[in-house]
């Protein structure tokens, strides 16, 4: 990368963010992704454990996604985009191999560039069809284990995973399966 840190030689925080924003901005111009990286802030997380990544924005009043916002509408912007921050997650990071880390790194490329052109972001159809282009998941592969694994009665699908107690887990004889619509099972 530009800046002298490779992928096999990322051991702290601001060597992952380099690499990461540097990844991102050729993702940029090799596929013609609309985001400004100036209205981009970095951080690593070391304690999300079901997220490789997330965008953190604020939530804008009558923001949709597909319909391009009015940045002049929110007070103090002086119709300027407000900034949102790419919060990166050490262990997934430590957890994938560098195909799956590229692949979540496009992932939140779109959020974010949903989120400048919209002013809020989703898993919708268009994020869907967007994903497609950037070859990547709308989903990311876990790499922490749960702590409750929930499966359908009736096959043995995987339900849900939890990573902590919750109504699903707790009540779980009140939830039926989409599959099949038997009980729920703990794994």
């Amino acid at each position: 990368m530009d800046e002298g840190v490779s992928f096999e030689g990322i051991n702290s925080d601001a060597d992952l963010i380099v690499w990461s924003r540097q990844y991102c901005k050729r993702v940029r111009r090799e596929h013609g992704v609309s985001v400004r990286f100036d209205l981009v802030d970095w951080e690593v997380s070391h304690r999300a454990k079901r997220r490789a990544a997330a965008v953190k924005r604020p939530k804008l009043d009558a923001a949709t996604v597909g319909q391009r916002y009015d940045w002049d509408s929110v007070e103090g912007s002086d119709g300027r985009q407000l900034p949102c921050t790419v919060s990166l997650t050490w262990d997934a990071f430590s957890a994938f191999e560098r195909d799956a880390w590229e692949a979540t790194l496009r992932h939140e490329l779109i959020h974010v560039e949903q989120y400048q052109r919209d002013g809020t972001t989703d898993h919708g159809e268009a994020f869907r069809e967007r994903a497609d282009q950037l070859d990547t998941d709308i989903h990311c592969p876990a790499f922490t284990d749960p702590k409750h694994v929930l499966t359908c009665a009736a096959c043995g699908d995987l339900v849900a995973r939890r990573y902590q107690d919750c109504p699903l887990v707790e009540q779980r004889e009140q939830y039926r399966s989409d599959c099949c619509g038997a009980s729920l099972e703990l794994a």
